[in-house]
């Protein structure tokens, strides 16, 4: 497995992970999506200590529930949503037959239904399903009484992603400048994909390369790179060397 390695992460702070040695790491798989705002986004953290505090863990019914209802529909208005702790044995089926999609922010939506969203923020334990007709949704079981504290962070974390758009467009002129040019990455708003798809060992061999400069790539090639919310001009100069194969 690739991730292993990566040196022992000892914290991760916005888009960087540092180790016990204090080396320094640009994130670039951000968890395959769900850090998507970052490792250390202070209101969804802030939200995860008020929900805690008051003991929230269990999946009892709680108002939070309608709280993420309502974020998600401001997200993908005129949706209706399943919500989940775990995926469904028969979103997989759905998946294998080509009727589900999976959908991540400021990317153009599969014409697949329902999709399999990817939340930003900080969460565990959560799966949640989409579809713009609600009549789809009955291939699937009803919702789950899933933890406030999932519920809430994940909430908060959706009305965050919504509040800041700098996040679709994240301000790394070198970068999209490299992009633009004859390069081998193809990008949609802040995700990106080889334009060829590469072997296995072809893949390996770039996640080292990425690695040792200091980019943690995604460990399979069937994840985008998601580019950070912000970076250095040094480390933005960098990035785009990196990803036009100069260094």
């Amino acid at each position: 497995m690739l991730l292993k390695q990566v040196p022992q992460i000892l914290r991760a702070r916005g888009y960087r992970l540092y180790t016990k040695n204090n080396r320094r790491f640009i994130d670039l798989w951000l968890n395959g999506g769900t850090a998507l705002l970052g490792h250390t986004p202070p209101n969804i953290l802030r939200e995860l200590k008020n929900t805690a505090s008051r003991g929230l863990y269990a999946p009892y019914p709680h108002f939070t529930e309608a709280r993420l209802i309502k974020a998600l529909s401001k997200l993908l208005p005129e949706h209706s949503f399943r919500i989940y702790s775990f995926p469904p044995q028969e979103l997989a089926t759905l998946f294998n037959n080509g009727k589900a999609g999976l959908w991540r922010p400021f990317m153009a939506a599969d014409t697949a239904n329902p999709f399999q969203l990817i939340l930003p923020g900080i969460q565990t334990g959560l799966c949640v399903i989409a579809a713009k007709d609600e009549a789809q949704l009955t291939q699937l079981p009803p919702s789950e009484l899933v933890s406030p504290l999932v519920l809430a962070t994940a909430a908060r974390g959706i009305h965050d992603l919504i509040a800041s758009p700098q996040r679709a467009h994240p301000p790394l002129p070198r970068t999209y400048k490299a992009l633009k040019a004859d390069n081998p990455w193809q990008r949609e708003n802040i995700y990106l994909k080889l334009k060829e798809t590469p072997s296995p060992k072809t893949w390996a061999e770039l996640f080292t390369r990425f690695l040792e400069a200091g980019f943690l790539l995604p460990p399979s090639p069937e994840h985008p790179v998601i580019l950070p919310g912000e970076l250095s001009d040094g480390e933005d100069a960098k990035l785009a060397a990196m990803l036009s194969g100069q260094q």
